[in-house]
């Protein structure tokens, strides 16, 4: 078994002398500051996310509009954890998430929606999850191995946002189905 690269005093030493960074060690690869502008960005686009989930699901009509109401509503809780999951890493990177609803759109990736039809629904809907799974892709690139715990956190939501995808696509197969 081989040596540790720095020896256990030495780690020792490192971790009492910053102890405010909290979990934000000397180990850490990335720029902190920029992550955290990057991940509120992101933060942005899935409370963006949210609020077109819920207002589709709300104002969803048609012959199709129950199923996807269900799935505008399930994506919407799932976005909302997704937020969660991103302002707390915010917050372990010593770093404040932003919540500012007055810039909130300017942030965000993604786009809120208005649509009426059920059909524009789907299809913005799955544009903006196009958009995250881009957005998820580059970021998890960029990040590579200077932060991985903020990696696998952004890889477990793409995995998400590609089913949310797949979901959009099934939903819009389905409704030219019955048109």
């Amino acid at each position: 078994m081989g040596e540790f690269l720095t020896d256990v005093a030495t780690l020792r030493e490192q971790a009492r002398a910053h102890m405010s960074r909290g979990s934000v060690t000397d180990a850490y690869g990335a720029d902190r500051d920029r992550v955290v502008e990057v991940l509120n960005q992101a933060l942005a686009t899935e409370l963006v996310c949210v609020l077109r989930y819920k207002r589709h699901y709300f104002t969803a009509q048609g012959i199709a509009a129950q199923a996807a109401a269900a799935e505008f509503l399930q994506h919407a809780t799932e976005e909302q954890g997704h937020a969660d999951m991103i302002a707390a890493r915010i917050t372990q990177l010593r770093g404040e998430p932003d919540f500012d609803p007055d810039t909130l759109t300017s942030r965000s990736h993604a786009e809120y929606d208005a649509s009426d039809g059920l059909e524009s629904m789907l299809r913005e809907d799955l544009v903006a999850e196009r958009v995250a799974i881009a957005s998820y892709s580059e970021i998890i690139s960029w990040l590579g191995t200077g932060d991985p715990t903020t990696r696998r956190m952004l890889e477990e939501i793409l995995a998400v946002e590609e089913e949310h995808a797949e979901d959009m696509l099934t939903l819009l197969d389905g409704l030219a189905t019955v048109a």
